[in-house]
């Protein structure tokens, strides 16, 4: 089924991916940047882990389906406003790419998944493991910078009446299925 131009698949990933990212951002530069309990903080760093090491292959079946969807468009066909949309979307997908492969690498311990399954640390060697730490941080600096950007294009297409939203609401999925 497709939602006015996105399929309910890309929506419900959308909203999925937009969950957690917002969530691990927020949380995860809040526990850096307030002082918080050493509970609190271990908290967040095991859900967060968690979430992230659960979203990966979400986000991977994301990134197909929009690797499929770029290489079915022809970036000259595009207008002038779809070229630096095209390159947005593409580098916030990169950016996402860079923030899980290196929060990955940065585990100084096993990746444990909501206390169910532990994934042994990729590397050993702490000072690469501190260079993917760094790597880390300002991936997800710039990963929020893009975020905001994001949501600000969303507001101004919205504003000059192009319903992004609309394209991308979960309930145009529950109205479409209504009509079936």
């Amino acid at each position: 089924m497709t939602v006015l131009g996105y399929s309910t698949q890309r929506v419900w990933l959308h909203w999925l991916s937009a969950a957690v990212i917002v969530w691990t951002l927020i949380s995860g530069f809040y526990v850096a940047c307030v002082d918080v309990s050493p509970w609190v903080a271990q908290w967040v760093a095991f859900l967060n882990v968690s979430l992230t090491t659960v979203f990966i292959p979400f986000f991977v079946w994301r990134l197909f389906i929009f690797a499929a969807h770029a290489r079915d468009t022809s970036v000259r066909g595009l207008n002038f406003m779809e070229k630096p949309a095209l390159f947005a979307h593409t580098l916030i997908y990169l950016v996402i790419s860079v923030v899980l492969v290196t929060g990955v690498l940065m585990m100084d311990r096993p990746i444990g998944v909501f206390g169910v399954v532990e994934i042994a640390q990729p590397l050993s060697d702490p000072e690469l493991i501190s260079r993917f730490f760094i790597i880390h941080v300002w991936a997800c600096a710039v990963l929020s910078l893009l975020v905001v950007l994001h949501v600000g294009a969303v507001v101004v297409h919205e504003l000059c009446g192009h319903r992004v939203l609309r394209r991308m609401s979960l309930c145009s999925i529950v109205r479409s299925e209504r009509l079936e």
